[in-house]
Parts: C-alpha cells; structure tokens; sequence
C-alpha cells in the first residue's frame, strides 16, 4: 500500500477529533472512507455509522455493513478512545472499566471483524495508542495501562497476520480535545507534564503508515515522541527519573492541591519531604 487514491478505509471513533480530522484528510488523499461513531452522519462527506464498540454484538454485523458500503476493505484505523483520572492506588470503577473497553476491547473486537476482509485484501491496521502506554503518568492509570494493552494486542497480532495484514502503531502525546475534560475538572492538567501536539502531525503520522512500502511497527508522531519512545524502552529507570521529577515539581508548586484524587500522593510526597 503505496498510495491511499482508492484505497477502502474504515475509521472508528470517527466523530471525535483525529476521527474528523482523519476522515477529511483520506478522503482529500482520494480514499473512500465510512467511519464508526456512537452518534451517526450517514449524510455526510464521509459516512458515519452509529456503533457501539462496547457491544460485543453489535460491531460484527456494523462492520460487515461498512465493508459492504466500500466494496471490500483495505485499512482499518482503531481510532476510538477515552480518557479519564485514574489513580492506581484506588479500585477500578466504571471510569476504569470504560477505558479498558473502548481503548482496548472495542479495538480488538473491530479488528477482529474486519480481519477477513483485511487478510483477502492484503491490508493495514493502525492502532492509535499513545505516548503514555510507554511513559505512563501517574493518576491516569487506566488510561496508561489500556493503551499499553492495546500496544500488546498490536504485538500478539502482528505475529499472527503480518504474513498478509501489515500492522502498525501510532504514538500520540496530548492534543488538545475533549477527551481531556474530565480529567481536567478533576484539577489533574496535563499542562507542564507532556507538551501539546497538533491534530494535524498526527493525521500526517497516521497517514504515513498507511501509505510506507512496509507497515512500520511504531510510528511516533513528533521528533520528540520518537525520543521519548527510546527513552521509555532502552532507559526506562532515567524515564521513571524524569517522571517523579516533573510530578514532584508540580506537586511543590500546588499545582495538584485542588484535585481530590492526588491528595494521598500529595501527602506522601510531603512526608518523605520533611
């Protein structure tokens, strides 16, 4: 896959932001393109059918429509996520059990229902994960853990299917969305923890998968995200460094002290201070 002008392409999450952005940006490329969305715009430049990707039921037979609207399928993009506060040190509750879902079981239920038609095409699958399934930050730990999952799915695939089916993942950082909002009426910013990023350079990074002779297996989407990746994999003890350090300044400066959540590890960071 060398080019993307005709190309079949399925996007889920395709309401939220990469998903317009994504849509707009394939369908300029010349791909035909149907996306999977809770909210439906059958109308629109590109079609969006309403999915639930939580229900185990639902997504085959949306899938096996999608397919059938293009004629076949050459690119399925795992596009569909969510956010939200989750301290690790508390019991996973229905935030937790929400990431887990959308961020990772509803991929592998897309992909897996898409695979046939992938595998008769000699297709692609991208998997929009994140920098924090491998620099994880504290507070966030469904989200962190999900999208790491979602990285070993991508893994356990890859050795399956890359006789037929190329797959590749995708590295975001923070761009600016609603997928951040509950995490900041929590008081738990990411703003002076990791560094915005426009939707566009993700967009492009999503495309150059789609579109490089062989499937890369890891995508970063900035010079920085490729080298934070090496950091987090080859000096994962530097990364923690950096990490506690950069938390331990924010928590200094009382930049968490309005969050409810962070207040057990505002308090230990203030007994091992004293």
């Amino acid at each position: 896959m060398t080019g993307l002008a005709g190309r079949r392409v399925l996007v889920t999450g395709a309401g939220g932001t990469f998903g317009r952005h994504l849509g707009a940006a394939l369908t300029a490329a010349g791909a035909r393109v149907v996306g999977l969305d809770l909210h439906s715009a059958p109308d629109g430049d590109v079609p969006v059918l309403r999915c639930d990707l939580t229900d185990p039921g639902a997504v085959p037979p949306v899938v096996r429509d999608a397919v059938d609207r293009l004629g076949g399928l050459d690119l399925l993009v795992n596009n569909a996520g969510v956010g939200g506060p989750a301290p690790a040190e508390l019991p996973p509750d229905e935030v937790v059990r929400r990431q887990l879902e959308v961020n990772l079981l509803a991929a592998w239920r897309t992909t897996a229902a898409a695979l046939p038609d992938l595998i008769a095409a000699r297709g692609r699958v991208i998997f929009v994960a994140s920098r924090m399934a491998v620099l994880p930050l504290p507070l966030a730990a469904a989200y962190g853990v999900s999208k790491r999952a979602l990285v070993a799915y991508a893994d356990a695939l890859r050795h399956e299917v890359d006789t037929h089916v190329g797959v590749s993942v995708v590295y975001p950082s923070m761009v600016s969305s609603p997928i951040h909002d509950s995490t900041i009426a929590a008081g738990l910013s990411l703003e002076g923890v990791s560094r915005p990023e426009p939707v566009q350079g993700v967009v492009r990074a999503i495309q150059r998968a789609a579109t490089a002779r062989r499937a890369p297996r890891d995508v970063p989407t900035t010079a920085r995200g490729r080298l934070e990746l090496a950091l987090a994999r080859h000096a994962p003890g530097l990364a923690d460094r950096l990490v506690r350090r950069t938390v331990a300044a924010r928590i200094a400066a009382g930049d968490l002290d309005a969050a409810p959540l962070a207040a057990g590890m505002i308090r230990r960071h203030h007994d091992t201070a004293r």
